[in-house]
């Protein structure tokens, strides 16, 4: 199973990016798939997660309002529209993914995602 990220790139204050995480090998369709993001040597931090039962939507207290996170139509890829972006959002993105439907209290823990993609950058300019 591999997931590759997508999207990343240099934007300005104000502007949006929409990152993409293609899976291959699995489709997670009844799976749980999500981002988070990493600046230097910060923890990893939750960004968003999609379970498919239900289509539920999760979002850290940062990116509510601001992103949106949706499943492809061919259910193995996952993508996370960012808007209103702030230099406080300038990190690397990772995607990961579980074949389980991980319950609403362990959505937000990384440790329970199995799969990891190699991450794309995203920088803000101000």
């Amino acid at each position: 199973v591999q997931l590759q990220a997508s999207g990343g790139g240099l934007v300005q204050v104000g502007g949006s990016l929409r990152l993409a995480c293609v899976a291959s090998g699995h489709t997670f369709s009844s799976g749980t798939m999500g981002w988070w993001r990493q600046v230097s040597d910060k923890e990893r931090e939750f960004v968003s997660a999609f379970r498919s039962q239900g289509q539920t939507q999760y979002y850290a207290d940062s990116a509510k309002g601001r992103f949106t996170i949706s499943r492809g139509n061919a259910k193995n890829t996952l993508f996370l529209q960012m808007n209103s972006l702030t230099p406080e959002d300038t990190a690397v993105y990772y995607c990961a993914a579980s074949p389980r439907r991980l319950i609403t209290s362990r959505v937000r823990h990384g440790d329970d995602y199995e799969y990891w993609g190699q991450g794309t950058l995203v920088t803000v300019s101000s």
